[in-house]
């Protein structure tokens, strides 16, 4: 077996300079970028540790007891956070996403949901508020997120078999409690949860219809994602993706499903609904969900951006560099000059990484250039 090489540059200190618009600002609510695309979802990486080491993410051998993790100085504010957040829905934004690294490690993050739950869209609507954890603390944590205001949580579970799944985070964290967690979830009263499995060929494919018929009937949407290669350092291969059509197949082979409709523009799952005995979707069944940015790019409708854990944006889950927010929010900038840059960053955005990837050469700038991990700038 050829030696694993895993690239070490750090990208998280090379942001980009803010550019000028090179449009007239725009109304609020009315900002697209080159193709057209509307801002209306920021991710918000509020740490850049996790308790995992999930190998497609963040692999123990580089992030290993000597990794070092940003200086508290560094971390943007909970403060900084709800105006970045204000001003981004002043440009259209509707939804807020936290997410790290794993986002229940930030202290007191009760606090900032608190006060993001206070912002509302453009249209006087409240903000759909939403998380993304592994669930290790979410047994504890599950009763205080909601009240503080938070809607929504999606949790990462790529496996029911505990010994798999124990392989799979790579810290020996057993299965039972996410579940554990899972539940407190519910029972604490959020809405729609999802459970989200990275599916990598032969690791965890066989994971599949035990998940499936382990969530069916209770409420939870179960999400299958393509193993996907973002960041350096997961030592990604195209052979161990296991495209969603085979993942549906699967699926079908036991259970009669029922194509949905998206339930927004932008929406990243293509969404199955179980059949009941009438051959109807039904709902009291549930649905399932497949993820394809591998094989069936969405970049044509993507409404996505991220705020990195030091106040960098970022305008593609696969993106190299970002551009520096911290540096204007600490430096004195005004709401109307923050917002000027907001939209000079989305009106000039040109990225469909995802689309372009089969047709570039292996040596191509995108494909060898150290994209920033997923730890960094979230999922």
């Amino acid at each position: 077996m050829a030696e694993r090489v895993i690239p070490l540059i750090d990208q998280r200190s090379r942001p980009l300079d803010v550019p000028r618009a090179a449009q007239p600002f725009l109304a609020p609510g009315h900002l697209v970028d080159t193709r057209g695309r509307p801002l209306r979802d920021l991710r918000i990486s509020v740490t850049d540790r996790c308790n995992f080491r999930c190998s497609y993410c963040m692999p123990k051998e580089v992030f290993d007891k000597n990794h070092q993790y940003l200086p508290h100085a560094s971390l943007l504010t909970f403060e900084e956070i709800t105006r970045l957040a204000r001003l981004f829905i002043g440009q259209g934004v509707r939804k807020l996403r936290l997410t790290g690294g794993e986002p229940l490690l930030r202290k007191g993050l009760e606090a900032l949901i608190e006060q993001l739950a206070t912002l509302q869209t453009l249209e006087g609507d409240p903000l759909d508020i939403t998380l993304t954890t592994n669930g290790a603390l979410l047994q504890r944590k599950a009763k205080a997120l909601k009240a503080a205001g938070l809607n929504r949580v999606t949790i990462s579970l790529d496996a029911l078999d505990d010994t798999v799944f124990r392989r799979m985070n790579d810290v020996d964290f057993p299965v039972a409690d996410v579940l554990a967690g899972i539940d407190a979830a519910s029972a604490a009263g959020l809405d729609r949860i999802k459970v989200n499995m990275v599916v990598k060929r032969g690791t965890n494919d066989h994971q599949i219809l035990p998940m499936a018929r382990h969530f069916r009937g209770t409420g939870i949407t179960l999400r299958f994602i393509e193993y996907m290669d973002v960041g350096a350092t997961n030592g990604w291969r195209m052979d161990e993706v296991l495209p969603s059509s085979e993942v549906v197949r699967q699926l079908q082979s036991e259970f009669a499903l029922i194509p949905l409709e998206p339930t927004t523009t932008g929406e990243t799952a293509e969404r199955w609904g179980y059949a009941g005995l009438d051959g109807k979707y039904d709902p009291a069944l549930g649905e399932i969900g497949v993820i394809s940015s591998v094989t069936h790019a969405f970049c044509g409708d993507c409404n996505r951006a991220r705020l990195s854990t030091e106040g960098s944006v970022y305008l593609c889950l696969f993106a190299g560099q970002g551009y520096d927010l911290r540096s204007m929010l600490r430096g004195g900038a005004s709401d109307d000059e923050i917002q000027e840059a907001i939209s000079a960053i989305w009106q000039g955005r040109t990225d469909r990484y995802s689309e372009l990837r089969a047709s570039l050469p292996e040596k191509s700038p995108q494909k060898s250039s150290r994209r920033v991990e997923m730890s960094y700038i979230g999922g």
